[in-house]
């Protein structure tokens, strides 16, 4: 996501506003075709793979592989033709962006190469790796960062005379999706080829129980991934709607395709990139973690269950707090230092919708937490009741209060707060479990506070003598992190038992011993 992040700001930059108008579009449409086709598969293989594994029954498991790869590819296959050849309709009539169709149609193969990757993702989690995920993720990231950079660049330029030139770079930038995933793919499969190999003797091992038939793996398959696409579906369906809404309702008050492309480009260019990056750390938390709650339900060891719950979320409020404290305090200056843009409305835009990071980072989480306890259902009802009162708010903030932009960002944090009180509500009842508020919450909520004053005081302070705010922020920042650390530990919002369980949990328990911040 870092990655994802540097390579979008001189994109940006090359593309404008209005380029990433076209491009996050384009972006927002491929989505829902990855969802509704392949971003939903690791999720599901990994899960049936882990209840399988976890039985010993590989020759099973192998039969999930394979049904899976049948359906990823099907299923690929159709929603790429789909987005390929409706494009031109897709972005004219819905979306009101008919320069967002050539970025898209560039895009549309990716969906295909995602199934196959999906699967592949899938099986390793299951077997509780995830270095092959996290790898080819970054494979990804670097081929899409450089391709799209430099195609964006050269399709500005080579088709300046174009009627449209923004959009022409815009499918530069796609063009970036499609390679990078085409680069992870071809690691992925040699991951595979190598680990087939390795474990041949273990695939030969008969099982104590009969083989599945191929009809109950493709069934389980099918039980298990529908409520996961219409779950992820639905939550993800925000951004589209607003897209539309947002395209449809300013088109009818008189804005031209340029002005809210630039007004888009801003708001999912800059804001929602941004706030994006720590939710990624959520969501990439929620996904290690299913396999594992699975398999301690499989055991019907419940107190595991409760104890992984507890703890994965309060590592993701222990960043997703003071990640959105530091946005809001200092929006100014982090939207000026990263997309160049000094302007009020990038600088309100992040203030106003910083807190979406707390409460998306939680119901991605949560989630997660329902489609590993076998509670998908609840998911889907719940972001489709949550997605029904945001299009209410959001088209009664556009078209009555015309509130522009703004609206989109008051619908977005309401929207990721409506999931996370519906999610606790089924998850508290399902398990009789109450998340620990103080420590989870409260303390780092004080700590981020804290930090946050500290971070513009000194900000302001390394501004006014110095006169660079580059300077500041690169102080102020480091500064504020490591107060925010000592502050979470001398509070105890992190115990000595719970911080071998954080990624990196030992090399900073040894760091507080040292620093006696832990006796």
């Amino acid at each position: 996501r870092l990655i994802g992040l540097l390579y979008k700001v001189p994109m940006t930059r090359i593309l404008g506003t209005e380029g990433i108008g076209y491009y996050n579009t384009a972006y927002e449409i491929y989505n829902i075709g990855l969802i509704l086709s392949s971003y939903s598969l690791p999720l599901a293989i990994s899960k049936l793979i882990a209840a399988r594994r976890i039985r010993g029954r590989y020759q099973d498991a192998r039969r999930v592989y394979l049904c899976g790869m049948a359906f990823g590819i099907t299923v690929g296959t159709a929603m790429t033709a789909i987005l390929l050849f409706g494009s031109s309709w897709i972005t004219e009539t819905i979306f009101k962006s008919p320069g967002s169709a050539l970025p898209l149609a560039v895009m549309a193969p990716t969906v295909l190469v995602f199934s196959v990757m999906g699967i592949i993702r899938g099986y390793f989690q299951g077997f509780g790796n995830m270095i092959p995920t996290s790898v080819s993720q970054i494979i990804e990231q670097v081929i899409h960062a450089a391709v799209s950079i430099v195609a964006s660049y050269l399709f500005i330029r080579w088709f300046a005379d174009a009627a449209s030139p923004a959009s022409y770079g815009a499918a530069g930038g796609t063009l970036g999706t499609l390679t990078g995933a085409l680069a992870a793919l071809i690691f992925l499969s040699a991951m595979m080829l190598r680990h087939r190999k390795s474990q041949a003797e273990l695939y030969r091992r008969p099982q104590s129980v009969s083989t599945e038939s191929w009809k109950s793996v493709f069934w389980a398959l099918l039980v298990t991934l529908t409520p996961i696409i219409l779950s992820q579906f639905v939550y993800q369906l925000s951004g589209s709607v607003d897209n539309s809404m947002f395209g449809q309702i300013m088109s009818a008050k008189g804005l031209t395709e340029k002005e809210r492309m630039s007004l888009l480009g801003i708001y999912g260019g800059e804001y929602r990139l941004l706030t994006n990056v720590p939710v990624a750390i959520a969501s990439s938390l929620g996904t290690s973690m299913i396999p594992s709650i699975v398999a301690s339900k499989t055991q019907r060891d419940f107190p595991a269950v409760q104890k992984k719950i507890r703890l994965t979320v309060k590592f993701n409020m222990l960043i997703a707090i003071p990640c959105a404290v530091g946005m809001g305090v200092l929006a100014g200056p982090i939207m000026r230092l990263i997309f160049g843009d000094n302007s009020a409305l990038t600088r309100n835009l992040l203030t106003l919708g910083a807190p979406a990071v707390i409460f998306f980072s939680l119901s991605t989480v949560t989630n997660a937490v329902l489609q590993g306890i076998d509670l998908m259902r609840k998911s889907v009802t719940h972001s489709a009741i949550s997605l029904a009162l945001h299009v209410i708010l959001v088209y009664v903030l556009l078209q009555h209060f015309n509130m522009g932009v703004y609206g989109l960002v008051i619908g977005n944090v309401t929207f990721a707060l409506a999931v996370c009180i519906l999610n606790w509500l089924a998850i508290g009842k399902a398990l009789k479990y109450r998340q620990e508020i103080r420590t989870t919450f409260l303390l780092p909520l004080v700590s981020s506070a804290v930090m946050g004053a500290f971070a513009l005081a000194v900000y302001r302070l390394v501004t006014s003598i110095t006169g660079y705010y580059q300077l500041g922020i690169l102080v102020s920042v480091p500064l504020a992190m490591i107060l925010y650390g000592i502050l979470i530990i001398l509070t105890k919002s992190v115990t000595e038992e719970e911080l071998p369980d954080m990624p990196f949990g030992m090399r900073i328990l040894r760091l507080c011993r040292k620093a006696r911040l832990i006796r």
